[in-house]
């Protein structure tokens, strides 16, 4: 992030739910510190004959309400400290959308696209002899994040069970065809869109005809895009690393997913108009859906914003800054640890269906994810009614309680709170 640190800017948000729940320090100091936080040296052999040194991390934040979760990403920004704030988000996530998990996550300090296809599958096996100690099924259950995908997960689960035998529950995010879930794919975009359409009914509105800017367009972007198309929805921009493209009708989103999916970048797929990044999220439009890295939303960039809503698709898109500025000028943010949490309920499915070895098909799928998502809407927004705040801190106090609960029953945890402040 820009203006300060992922762990730092997590920390923040976190001090306003804190301060509505009245919680003690020690407490407070229990829930931010991590139960473990793992790094490894991973040497890749390079095509052209060089070796390589990359960094790898695994970092598990707290496991009173199940196995740890989370994901592993690939990208040149990973770091211990991005890697624990991950880690704390995830917690926090699978607390609001009920699912029996902890908080995890993971990474390799690399550029994805300058490795091979050899190179990543090299550096993907070691990475799981070097972390494979402390997965399991019933233990830390990694997933796809930024710069991975199904292909990796396939990957991680042979490696794996080489130690282990047949262990399809070990990750989640695999291929249908090794025991992955329908619908994991387009899980996360579903879930925005979902928790979106019920955001927008409440205020007696729909996605049909409403118009969208979508800032990202890898997999939860495009699936977002696909979404809202299909419900009559405009998406007007959508942009990548290289930039973007804008069409005030509506882009052919099913066309750009098509060009983005064959490797083209988004302003070279000859659809729309080019369009900045800084021009997207500075775009007139309904809502704003930032979709890929974070801290995009600064104190500066959040000011320019003209969109209605934000929805957080991607995690932690938003600084406290930007999300002061957000608040201060009425515009509504649907938080990150609500809004794009439709992936760990759908990985929570497909280890479900690895435990029993029954799969359930894709309208199932989709509709429980649904459902879920739909609950864990209500019952954030009942939350921030009952005690007058926004949806970030209603939806984070919500999780930390119910966290803090699980941490009290195991014993971890003194069921000691001091009088919850006030102004």
């Amino acid at each position: 992030m820009s203006e300060q640190s992922s762990e730092q800017a997590t920390n923040r948000f976190l001090d306003r739910a804190f301060a509505l729940l009245g919680l003690p320090e020690r407490v407070e100091t229990a829930l931010r510190t991590p139960r473990r936080e793992l790094r490894v040296e991973l040497i890749v052999h390079r095509d052209d004959g060089a070796t390589q040194s990359f960094l790898g991390y695994r970092v598990q934040h707290d496991n009173a309400r199940g196995p740890y979760k989370g994901g592993l990403r690939y990208h040149p920004g990973v770091d211990a400290d991005h890697v624990r704030a991950l880690a704390s988000l995830m917690t926090w996530k699978t607390a609001v959308v009920g699912v029996p998990f902890g908080g995890a996550k993971g990474g390799v300090a690399c550029d994805p696209a300058s490795l091979s296809l050899r190179e990543r599958e090299q550096l993907t096996r070691k990475l799981v002899d070097a972390v494979g100690p402390i997965l399991g099924p019933d233990q830390d259950i990694p997933a796809p994040d930024l710069g991975t995908g199904a292909r990796e997960m396939g990957w991680i689960l042979d490696q794996y069970m080489t130690g282990h035998g047949f262990s399809p529950g070990v990750v989640t995010g695999k291929p249908v065809e090794l025991f992955g879930s329908p619908g994991r794919e387009a899980a996360t975009g579903r879930g925005v869109v979902t928790v979106l359409a019920a955001f927008l009914e409440a205020r007696g509105r729909t996605i049909e005809g409403g118009r969208f800017a979508i800032q990202g367009f890898g997999n939860v972007g495009s699936w977002t895009a696909r979404l809202l198309a299909e419900r009559g929805g405009k998406v007007v921009a959508a942009s990548d690393a290289a930039g973007g493209a804008f069409d005030g009708d509506g882009l052919d989103v099913a066309a750009l997913a098509e060009a983005v999916g064959s490797g083209t970048a988004v302003p070279e797929a000859g659809i729309g108009e080019p369009l900045s990044n800084a021009e997207l999220l500075a775009l007139d439009c309904d809502v704003l859906i930032p979709a890929a890295i974070g801290g995009v939303l600064t104190g500066e960039t959040a000011r320019a914003v003209r969109a209605g809503v934000v929805a957080e698709a991607a995690n932690d898109p938003t600084t406290p800054e930007g999300d002061e500025a957000l608040r201060e000028r009425g515009i509504a943010v649907i938080p990150d640890v609500l809004c794009n949490a439709g992936g760990v309920t759908v990985s929570y499915f497909e280890w479900v269906q690895n435990v029993q070895r029954y799969p359930w098909d894709e309208e199932t799928v989709n509709g429980r994810l649904v459902e879920r998502m739909e609950t864990a809407y209500r019952a954030v927004t009942r939350y921030a009614a009952d005690r007058e705040t926004d949806l970030r801190t209603a939806a984070l106090a919500l999780a930390v309680e119910r966290v803090v609960d699980a941490n009290v029953r195991l014993g971890r945890l003194e069921d000691r709170r001091a009088t919850p402040k006030t102004g």
